[in-house]
């Protein structure tokens, strides 16, 4: 049977990233016996110069057609005009919608020899293993009506923060779930003191636990989360909230890693795919970073590990998803950086290929330990 996966390189740095990633996967298909099938489509700031749109319905088909999605990143200053009616980032909210991807999980872990590149002291980040989810279908992206307009005393503007109790429950009975598979901790995060919206999320929140009672429960409002999220990251297990202050808390907890090129992230949906597991689409979460793109400078990594996350999740190749994780672990433990990275006495900065390649022969060197 074979396994399809749509590759979608994206813009900047994407490719590169991507084109590392997927290399892993290959070795990892080949190593398994298993038949990956790749297909290749356009999407974001690319899609939009070459076919109008940022995300084609050719691509679209392709999507709803996947096993998986492996992404890299969208965007950039070259597309980003306020006034613009495409704008690259429109193709991931019709992925996610058309898609019914709900829920972005996130996991920050500090690793020992990373722990210089983050500007947060050692003994606050050592140990930290958070898992942050998202809710990514409603919310403010995608409330109506959503626009600038001109009224009698001049410009203004309305966003619609939007969310039902069907769409909250989805995301947060995930988040119990995945927390018993944990620590047991799971943390909601709302502004119940002020938006309509989170009160309803509180509820629902409050409600929802009293059915995981083995899972320890706390509610947080969004602007203390920010901060404990920095004073004291190693108290939290899974944290859920919804579409945007999860986007604005995850990037906050890259600095936990020392580098957004060091985080993966799935975007999950409820419908299964032929392998039986979740459909989802998988992509690091730093953007495209169009200054140094071509120049061989970005860091894989984060990239990498979201090919392990679609093993896991999408396919359920849970123990070659792990020997991706340790190939990554013990590259960084040989003192290998690429530029986003702390340097330092006894490391060695790399381009984005060497370190591609690095981890690939950790996977390729393990594998003939195996045989």
């Amino acid at each position: 049977m074979a396994y399809k996966i749509l590759v979608l390189k994206g813009d900047g740095i994407g490719p590169e990233v991507v084109g590392e990633a997927l290399q892993v996967l290959k070795i990892i298909g080949r190593r398994s016996a298993v038949d990956l099938e790749f297909k290749e489509g356009m999407i974001g700031g690319h899609a939009l110069d070459t076919a109008g749109t940022p995300l084609p319905d050719e691509v679209l088909k392709h999507a709803q057609d996947s096993d998986a999605i492996l992404l890299g990143a969208v965007g950039g200053p070259k597309w980003d005009k306020p006034n613009a009616e495409k704008r690259p980032e429109q193709a991931l909210l019709g992925l996610r919608k058309a898609l019914g991807l709900f829920a972005n999980v996130r996991p920050v872990k500090t690793v020992r020899e990373l722990m210089a590149a983050s500007p947060l002291k050692p003994e606050v980040i050592a140990g930290v293993d958070v898992v942050i989810i998202r809710e990514l279908t409603g919310g403010i992206y995608y409330g109506k009506p959503s626009e600038k307009r001109t009224a009698k005393d001049g410009r203004e503007a309305v966003d619609t923060c939007f969310y039902t109790e069907a769409e909250i429950t989805r995301v947060l009975k995930f988040g119990f779930e995945l927390a018993r598979e944990r620590r047991k901790k799971l943390t909601s995060v709302d502004k119940a003191n002020v938006l309509a919206t989170s009160r309803l999320w509180r509820e629902i929140a409050t409600e929802l636990s009293a059915q995981f009672k083995d899972v320890a429960f706390e509610n947080q409002l969004v602007d203390s989360m920010a901060m404990h999220l920095i004073r004291r990251p190693k108290d939290f297990d899974v944290v859920v909230t919804e579409n945007m202050f999860g986007d604005i808390l995850t990037d906050e907890a890259s600095v936990l890693a020392g580098s957004m090129g060091l985080l993966p992230s799935a975007s999950l949906g409820e419908e299964l795919n032929s392998a039986g597991f979740r459909v989802g689409l998988y992509e690091p979460i730093h953007g495209s970073a169009p200054e140094i793109a071509g120049r061989d400078e970005a860091n894989p990594l984060a990239a990498i590990l979201s090919a392990a996350m679609l093993l896991e999740h999408s396919l359920g190749m849970r123990s070659e998803a792990e020997l991706i994780s340790q190939a990554v672990d013990s590259v960084v433990r040989d003192g290998y950086r690429t530029r986003d990275l702390h340097g330092g006495t006894g490391t060695q900065i790399v381009g984005c290929k060497a370190m591609g390649r690095l981890v690939r022969e950790k996977i390729e060197s393990s594998e003939s330990e195996g045989e």
